[in-house]
């Protein structure tokens, strides 16, 4: 963006503008020479431009109380407002239908640029699925890729996580605006991401969580990386939005299997039907990208194999591991782990306890049990 003050203001006034994205702005731009024939002039002559409508009213009477606001926000907070015509907005989300015309970042502008694997899945996962999202965020970060994802509950804040364990960087798209975070529960989550990364939205200070915000920026998040890979999700999840964007925008999808008994792996199951690559280790996606695993190191090769069983590897004695064949991914009774074991209830109890404290189940509502992986 070039440095003058009427630019900023322009810019924060386009990045105001409702409907207004880079597919505008490119022909409106190249017909009227520039930001200074947009800037004020009347609603008519705008429409004949191309632009919407709303953006039209807002670039014909621009709210200048608003535009100071939100630049004195900016110069406070250190939040660069990024035009689609600077030089470090990213190439990959430039190509998308729709890309947006201005973008505000907290953090590492120059991460949005590199190579990058969005990450979504279900914002209530199993412990399996935080698990896997976990190691695979590692996995990917310690492979040199930055880790694109929601902020979300579940498995985007879980893949965040993984991608900071592993020292890499880990970028989060936003869908309100960069002075709200939601959900407020990732406040030092998020805090840890800018440092250590990029906050990301296209939303002005100010904005709310609304709902329609949300697909909004499923699409950028598809948009930044070169795939999307999808941990777990149902059939109504909204991480198969990002999913479907990305394949909209001629991207990979991946996705990860479950036990066909599971809701939070039917939305997965629906996608490797129609097409996404079935994956069970990060080193398969890292292959389809383009990521050499045989050039990492060795400490970092080890990130990207598949997962080791929990526990420490302990074995376990014959009770407890009749149980723990017993107990699938589902959420199971103790009633049902009777029946199919034969052992007493008390039994059982100690034994699920045992295994819950070594990592290897977790328990669910309602008194029922589940494996956490293999």
């Amino acid at each position: 963006m070039t440095d003058t003050s009427f630019e900023r203001r322009f810019w924060a006034a386009v990045a105001r503008a409702p409907h207004l994205h880079a597919d505008h702005l490119r022909p409106a731009l190249a017909l009227a020479g520039g930001p200074g024939a947009l800037w004020r002039q009347p609603v008519a002559a705008l429409r004949v431009l191309g632009l919407p409508p709303s953006a039209c009213a807002l670039l014909a009477d621009p709210p200048e109380t608003l535009l100071d606001t939100d630049l004195a926000w900016l110069a406070r907070e250190g939040v660069r407002l990024l035009a689609y015509t600077d030089a470090d907005y990213p190439a990959q989300l430039a190509q998308i239908p729709a890309a947006p015309a201005a973008l505000y970042v907290r953090g590492d502008v120059a991460a949005l640029g590199r190579p990058q694997l969005a990450m979504v899945g279900s914002r209530r996962p199993s412990g399996a699925g935080r698990q896997l999202a976990f190691q695979f965020g590692e996995a990917f970060a310690a492979a040199g890729l930055i880790v694109t994802s929601g902020l979300a509950r579940g498995i985007d804040a879980a893949s965040h996580e993984g991608a900071l364990a592993a020292g890499g960087q880990t970028i989060a798209v936003c869908g309100t605006g960069l002075d709200r975070i939601y959900p407020a529960q990732h406040a030092a989550l998020a805090r840890r991401i800018a440092t250590q990364g990029a906050l990301v939205s296209e939303f002005p200070p100010g904005t709310a969580p609304l709902p329609a915000n949300f697909p909004r920026r499923n699409r950028l998040i598809s948009g930044l990386a070169r795939g999307t890979l999808v941990v777990e999700a149902a059939r109504d999840s909204g991480s198969l939005i990002t999913a479907r964007r990305a394949l909209d925008q001629g991207r990979e999808v991946f996705a990860i299997p479950g036990s066909v008994l599971s809701p939070t792996a039917q939305g997965c199951h629906d996608l490797i039907r129609d097409g996404a690559r079935l994956v069970t280790h990060p080193g398969e996606v890292l292959s389809e990208v383009g990521i050499p695993i045989e050039k990492l190191a060795p400490e970092k090769q080890s990130l990207i194999q598949p997962l080791p069983p929990r526990g420490g590897g302990r074995r376990l004695d014959k009770p407890a591991e009749m149980l723990l064949d017993a107990l699938g991914f589902e959420p199971t009774s103790i009633d049902d782990l009777v029946d199919r074991t034969g052992l007493e209830p008390g039994s059982i109890a100690s034994l699920l306890l045992l295994l819950e404290l070594e990592l290897r189940i977790e328990p669910q509502p309602g008194g029922l049990y589940c494996r956490v992986r293999p």
